[in-house]
């Protein structure tokens, strides 16, 4: 049954706007009320990740539909009838996570390849090996993105190249591409009976094939993919009316009006709506946005991003630095290491329990390094271990690796920019450690302004949605509204100890770097090295093509 919505011109009734917000770890439903930062509801599902093999990363799509008509009802019944005053819904999620499905049966083809999936190796350096020098950067003044495993494109020329389901699809013009917005939106407003094929530009931005300048699919990568349009959502901008809730799902006929990637999302709910201002998100990866108006600069191994783009309002652009590894570090001392055992309460004290890290650095490149290296071949490293390092050593330069790794990106893009930036807005879960806010102050010198409300993510998205509901229920511009609590941590640090300490972090990464070498052939098994490494008096050596004799090496030169 269709709810009743409350009047927007009935003074007595305040309208509620609604964000999904489908990470990549967890699925939220949550409720504001306009102009306000503080959420009325939320409710919120945690989504399995599935490693089928080293290096992959998989969810289930129909698992986040499921979490979301969950926490939608959820959040429903706590409201009663104040649910009738939910007048627009925005969608946040996370980004570069590709899925692919039939739009005649609305049957996902293979589960949703998630954006930190390394297994495209091989289509990046197919791409690699038809451009100029294997140049990385080749595409970046079309797109904006250096090639990497990272972003949706190569994720999808696999689905096409090696998911034969999916090869069918796409030759019957069945299938129907999207990252994980465009899944959602595709469902809520139908699926087979109608539903709405449309993404926006920040997530399109992150696709690889998007044109940064045109905001439309660019005719030259998707030839140098050979993926065909009519995959393609349509790309619409961050704030309007996209469709609304189809009959079957929780507040039927409520308008859908806003989408953002989730890091964009944050940029807006941190309000850096202004050319120099920079966020920080702290959660399993990092990443680092700066605002620069409709300007689009990067030489120093960041990305061009749109930032967003409200109806029609000029396109704001951002730089971007992604860390792969921030939280994910931590959960990994956890897991595999045990050195802790609650993520929240152990990591701080465990690491305030030594003065420094005893110079050991931790490198936690597990699925390589992004900006601004962009280098697949790096694995994790722990140097400067002595007798008398201890776990809390090691905990605590795990805090800092996270800061260093920010610091590299603040690097980048004072290079990028010209002019240094002055204080750095955070946000995300892992901001409630004091010492990692403290630690990145003095890593970075500048002041960190943590802010205090429970999910800048989803308000950001709130924002969107509320500013594209028709009537102005969420002004965006103003600027009397209710500010974001927030913290401040300032340097206690000087500067030559934080440079010093800084040129140490770089030698550690440049010992990380060139540890993946290309795996094996079939032909060359664990049994074959086995039975080579028996013949008397045989010598051997690594070459790409994985262990070698050197006997059978010769012979195979002659």
């Amino acid at each position: 049954m269709m709810l009743n919505r409350g009047s927007f011109s009935d003074q007595s009734v305040e309208p509620l706007i609604g964000v999904i917000d489908a990470g990549t770890r967890t699925v939220k439903f949550c409720v504001f009320r306009t102009e306000h930062t503080k959420e009325v509801a939320r409710y919120t599902v945690d989504i399995a990740t599935h490693t089928p093999e080293e290096g992959w990363s998989e969810q289930d799509p129909k698992e986040i539909l499921s979490a979301i008509r969950t926490c939608m009802e959820e959040v429903v019944k706590s409201l009663g009838h104040q649910a009738n005053h939910i007048v627009t819904l925005g969608i946040t999620n996370q980004r570069e996570t590709t899925i692919v499905w039939d739009k005649t049966t609305g049957e996902p083809l293979y589960n949703a390849i998630v954006w930190n999936d390394i297994r495209t190796d091989s289509t990046v350096d197919l791409i690699l090996s038809k451009v100029p020098d294997g140049n990385t950067n080749y595409f970046k003044s079309i797109c904006g993105l250096p090639i990497s495993p990272y972003f949706s494109a190569f994720k999808l020329k696999w689905l096409m190249h090696y998911i034969p389901k999916v090869k069918k699809a796409v030759k019957a013009k069945k299938c129907l591409f999207g990252t994980v917005d465009t899944w959602i939106l595709w469902n809520l407003t139908g699926g087979v009976n109608g539903g709405k094929h449309y993404t926006d530009v920040t997530n399109a931005s992150r696709t690889f094939l998007m044109n940064i300048d045109l905001l439309n699919w660019d005719p030259q990568l998707l030839h140098a993919f050979n993926i065909p349009v009519h995959v393609l959502p349509e790309i619409k901008s961050s704030s309007e009316k996209y469709g609304c809730i189809a009959e079957g799902f929780p507040l039927e006929g409520v308008t859908i009006s806003g989408i953002l990637g989730n890091q964009q999302a944050s940029l807006v709910g941190q309000r850096c709506l202004k050319e120099g201002q920079a966020k920080n998100t702290y959660r399993s990866g990092c990443f680092l946005l700066y605002n620069t108006g409709t300007s689009k600069v990067s030489t120093q191994g960041l990305v061009t991003t749109v930032a967003y783009k409200f109806g029609n309002s000029p396109t704001v652009y951002a730089l971007e630095g992604s860390v792969a590894v921030a939280g994910a570090a931590i959960k990994w001392l956890r897991d595999n290491m045990g050195f802790i055992q609650d993520v929240q309460k152990d990591t701080e004290s465990l690491a305030q329990e030594v003065f420094n890290t005893g110079d050991v650095y931790f490198v936690p490149a597990f699925k390589g390094l992004y900006a601004p290296y962009w280098r697949k071949d790096a694995r994790g490293i722990i140097c400067g271990l002595t007798a008398f390092s201890t776990k809390q050593h090691i905990v605590r330069a795990a805090l800092e690796a996270v800061c260093f790794q920010t610091r590299d990106i603040l690097e980048s893009m004072k290079k990028d920019c010209g002019i240094p930036l002055s204080k750095l807005h955070v946000d995300g879960k892992m901001t409630a450690n004091n010492l990692l806010m403290q630690l990145q102050a003095d890593i970075s010198g500048i002041p960190v302004i943590r802010a205090e409300s429970e999910d800048i993510t989803a308000l950001g998205t709130a924002m969107a949605a509320g500013a594209a509901a028709g009537i102005e229920i969420w002004d965006i511009n103003r600027e009397e509204r209710e500010l974001v609590p927030s913290h401040t941590f300032l340097p206690t640090s000087t500067s030559s100890e934080r440079n010093a300490r800084y040129t140490k972090w770089k030698m550690a990464v440049e010992r990380s770097l060139g540890w993946a070498l290309p795996k094996r052939t079939s032909a060359m098994t664990d049994e074959r090295y086995r039975l080579l490494a028996s013949i008397p008096g045989s010598l051997f050596f690594i070459t790409s093509f994985g262990l070698i004799a050197l006997s059978e090496f010769l012979s195979a030169g002659q």
